[in-house]
């Protein structure tokens, strides 16, 4: 007889996901790949068999466990345990919902924490590389011509990979205003708009392959040597093999994928000056948050915003030391000291009327700012605070023969 977390978990994964939510395929073979881990995780791990396994034995201690276990034991990311862990949170969240008593232990279960970690910079490439890996394919044959449409479709529509295998030719408006659909997560769809180069070579590619011509709308857009439509590994195929062709290190030692063309568009968009809100709407996101990881992400962005901020703050010019005469008298005065750190220069009586700053115990006539860091840090006679320029411990100011002051202390470091 199965068990009640057999009959629940068939419930949820074929009548819940795949009935009420519309889940994709590719959603639903995730949750059960989770359940599976579960499963496998009891039977292990705590010798529980498949057909014992009930409710009353997952708890919340249980299931971080389990998560420690894909985390030490498979060595999954902590990105994937996360992803475990909501899979298991929306069976419990949907199971509050058919059984109100064990509303106490599935609220348990939900109050299990994601891990945290720290968030991930945006891989993309810069336009020069998109630009030259677009540019790969040879366009004087039949298979490359078909690439270089694949290409600049995937980058162009941002496309989540499963997203564009699974585009068929109903899907593609190349003429003005060319525009493809696209239907992502929860069966939703989006248009993108598409540049006219690629409309251009989507037009030519459908009119090369008889795409166009009626009674071809279901087709699949792209397809591979048997007719059947790319696979997401097949679209990471061919990225990879342009990749490598490249010519360009850069490039060649980029971790390239279809989500990374994607990451580049959107990328590229914002550092262009298209808005947030349009970005998400292009790659599908529904909250805002999310696409705000390219606000964040954007190096370029970041230099024009702090360039427009300090242009008329920090500026380019120097002071001109050499015209700066009281400047070149105060150097000359310092550099008549001994090795014994002794300054044997008398100070003229128009350093009296200067303020009662000493560097190396000689009077700087200058305004502070332009005390060059070199000598070393300003300081007033720390002996006598009271001293005037060219007045030594007991001594009267100096007058017109000026004064001679002890550097025998050095400036505080």
């Amino acid at each position: 007889m199965a068990t009640d977390f057999a009959v629940l978990l068939h419930r949820f994964l074929t009548s819940h996901l795949a009935g009420l939510r519309s889940c994709s395929p590719n959603t639903i073979a995730s949750y059960r790949d989770t359940f599976k881990l579960l499963i496998a995780w009891f039977r292990d791990c705590r010798a529980i068999p498949p057909d014992k396994l009930t409710l009353e034995r997952i708890n919340a201690d249980a299931i971080t466990a389990f998560l420690d276990w894909l985390e030490t034991e498979r060595h999954n990311s902590i990105s994937t345990r996360t992803q475990r862990l909501a899979a298991v949170s929306s069976f419990f969240r949907w199971l509050q919902s058919q059984d109100p008593t064990r509303m106490a232990s599935c609220q348990d279960i939900l109050a299990v924490p994601a891990k945290r970690q720290a968030q991930p910079s945006v891989n993309h490439l810069t336009i020069e590389q998109t630009r030259r890996l677009l540019a790969q394919p040879d366009r004087s044959t039949r298979r490359g011509r078909r690439d270089a449409t694949l290409l600049a479709t995937l980058y162009d529509t941002a496309a989540r990979v499963q997203e564009f295998a699974d585009l068929t030719v109903r899907d593609i408006r190349p003429q003005p205003p060319a525009l493809a659909v696209l239907t992502g997560k929860g069966r939703k769809t989006r248009h993108v708009p598409l540049g006219d180069n690629t409309a251009a070579l989507l037009n030519a590619y459908l009119t090369e392959h008889g795409l166009d011509k009626p009674g071809h709308d279901d087709y699949p857009l792209f397809t591979n040597q048997h007719r059947n439509k790319l696979s997401r590994g097949g679209i990471a195929w061919i990225i990879g093999k342009y990749q490598a062709s490249a010519g360009d290190p850069a490039l060649a030692g980029a971790d390239l994928s279809p989500h990374v063309l994607r990451h580049s568009k959107a990328m590229h968009l914002y550092e262009a000056g298209v808005p947030l809100p349009y970005i998400r709407d292009i790659l599908g996101h529904v909250d805002l948050t999310t696409t705000e990881i390219y606000a964040r992400a954007s190096t370029e962005a970041k230099r024009k915003a702090l360039e427009a901020t300090y242009t008329e703050i920090v500026t380019d010019e120097l002071p001109e030391w050499n015209h700066d005469t009281a400047l070149l008298t105060w150097l000359g005065l310092c550099a008549v000291i001994d090795p014994q750190n002794h300054c044997h220069q008398a100070l003229p009586a128009s350093a009296a009327h200067n303020p009662a700053l000493f560097i190396r115990g000689c009077c700087f006539p200058g305004p502070v700012q332009y005390l060059p860091a070199q000598v070393g840090r300003v300081r007033r006679d720390s002996a006598d605070p009271g001293l005037h320029p060219g007045q030594t411990s007991g001594s009267q100011p100096a007058v017109s023969g000026g004064g001679v002051r002890n550097c025998a202390s050095p400036p505080p470091r």
